[in-house]
C-alpha cells in the first residue's frame, strides 16, 4: 500500500493520495475493502480536482470581495428575491450570454451581488474576470502606450463572464470610449457581462457623453441583459450597526 501511496504521489493524484492515506492510517479492520477503496479513490480525486479547478478560478477572476449565493440577502425592501437569485445558480444565463445590469444606491450590495454570481460561475467551471471600470480603462490608456493594449483586450474577450464594477464613477475620454466599446462589441453574443452602477440606466447615453458610441454601447448591452435595480437601506450601515 505504500507503494501505491509513492505512486500516486509520483503520478500526482493527489486527491487519491490524500484519500488513501487517511486509510492507511486507519486500523487495518477497519480500512474498505478493495472495491469500495477504488470508487472512494476515484471520487476523492474527482473532488480534489474540482476544488483545485475552483480555487484556480476564484484567485483569477480577482473579485474585491469574498462573496457566495447563499449570504445575498433577499427582501421586498432590497427589491431582490429569491426566484431572481436562484435564476443565476446554475450559470445558464452565461450560455446564453445573458448580460446582468445591477443598479442602485451607494452601499446597497451591488458589488457584493455580483462578485456572488461571479463566484457561483466559478464553482460551475466558468472563467471570470472582475474588474473596477475605471481602474480597467486607465490600465488600457496605459497599455496603449507600451503595446499590450490588444493582449489585454483578448484576456477579457475570452471569460465566460466579465464583472464591470462602479460604471459612471468618473467621466470617459475619447479614449476609454472607444475602449469600452471594443470589450462590449468583443463579447457581444458569444459571453455575458455584469455591469454594476450607481447611475441608472437612463442616465448611461448622457454618461457615455457621445451619442454614436453611446448608440452603439447600450444597444450591445441593454437589449440582453437581465436588471436588478436594488433599493432599501446601506448594506454597509446595517452591518456596522449589527456590529455594535
Amino acid at each position: 500500500m505504500n507503494n501505491n501511496l509513492q505512486t500516486l504521489r509520483k503520478l500526482k493524484l493527489t486527491g487519491m493520495a490524500n484519500h488513501l492515506e487517511a486509510c492507511l492510517a486507519m486500523p487495518q479492520h477497519q480500512r474498505p475493502e478493495a472495491e469500495v477503496l477504488l470508487n472512494q479513490l476515484l471520487e476523492a480525486e474527482d473532488l480534489y480536482r474540482n476544488h483545485r479547478r475552483t480555487s484556480l478560478a476564484i484567485k483569477n477572476a480577482r473579485f474585491r470581495y469574498q462573496a457566495s449565493m447563499q449570504q445575498v440577502i433577499c427582501s421586498k425592501e432590497r427589491n431582490l428575491s429569491k426566484q431572481q437569485l436562484n435564476y443565476y445558480l446554475d450559470g445558464s444565463f452565461t450560455d446564453r450570454a445573458e448580460n446582468i445590469i445591477i443598479t442602485g444606491a451607494t452601499g446597497c450590495g451591488k458589488s457584493y451581488l455580483a462578485t456572488a454570481i461571479g463566484h457561483q460561475a466559478c464553482t460551475l467551471g466558468k472563467k471570470v474576470a472582475y474588474h473596477s471600470l475605471p481602474k480597467l480603462l486607465q490600465k488600457l490608456k496605459s497599455d496603449k502606450l507600451d503595446g499590450s493594449f490588444r493582449k489585454e483586450l483578448e484576456k477579457l474577450e475570452n471569460k465566460h463572464l466579465l464583472i464591470l464594477d462602479d460604471w459612471g464613477i468618473t467621466p470617459l475620454d475619447m479614449a476609454a470610449r472607444l475602449a469600452l466599446l471594443q470589450i462590449i462589441e468583443d463579447r457581444q453574443g458569444r459571453f455575458s457581462t455584469i455591469i454594476t452602477a450607481q447611475l441608472p440606466v437612463s442616465s448611461w447615453h448622457g454618461y457615455i457623453n457621445d451619442s454614436t458610441i453611446a448608440d452603439a454601447i447600450l444597444d450591445r448591452i441593454i437589449h440582453q441583459a437581465h436588471r436588478i435595480e436594488l433599493t432599501g437601506e446601506s448594506q454597509r450601515k446595517i452591518m456596522k450597526n449589527q456590529t455594535h
